[in-house]
């Protein structure tokens, strides 16, 4: 081997062995601080607070009697305090759609509404209770309020129609 060659070799070892060295003194130190900034915690672990982190949400109930302790009120209440108040109902589910057209819907004209009106009264409470899909657009059951009452939507329908312009 030439001594160009054995000078190679020796920069290149020393150079290896210069990064062996960082690396472990690297290892070590991250371990220092480690252990400084974690103390060991092995063993004192808070099983309860694990427990309560992991427990499930739900569970299912397969007790076919169980639902008949539930009160019917609190199964199902229905919105708006069960109001029958079409204003109200129309202010709160309807009104998005119905002012702007949104979706197809039409907008309280009689333009819009006579040739609906013309089918009958009972047709569009159907139509409304549920749902439509027609030329122009769609109408979602109970305007996407599945919770609604038949008598809620048939009062905010009579709303609509009485305060047709």
């Amino acid at each position: 081997m030439s001594n160009q060659d054995s000078a190679f070799f020796r920069n290149f070892a020393l150079f290896s062995a210069g990064l062996a060295a960082l690396t472990i003194l690297l290892i070590l130190i991250g371990r220092y601080v480690h252990h400084q900034a974690v103390p060991d915690q092995s063993g004192q672990v808070d099983r309860s607070t694990v427990q309560k982190t992991i427990q499930p949400v739900a569970v299912v109930n397969t007790d076919p009697n169980a639902m008949s302790a539930t009160p019917a009120a609190a199964v199902s209440e229905a919105p708006f305090g069960g109001s029958l108040d079409g204003q109200e109902i129309y202010d709160n589910v309807c009104m998005a759609c119905h002012t702007t057209g949104a979706g197809g819907a039409p907008k309280l004209v009689h333009a819009e509404w006579d040739a609906r009106v013309k089918q009958g009264i009972d047709t569009l409470y159907k139509h409304a209770i549920e749902g439509y899909t027609g030329n122009n657009g769609l109408m979602p059951a109970k305007g996407g309020r599945a919770d609604l009452t038949d008598e809620q939507v048939k009062a905010s329908v009579d709303y609509m129609i009485d305060h047709l312009e």
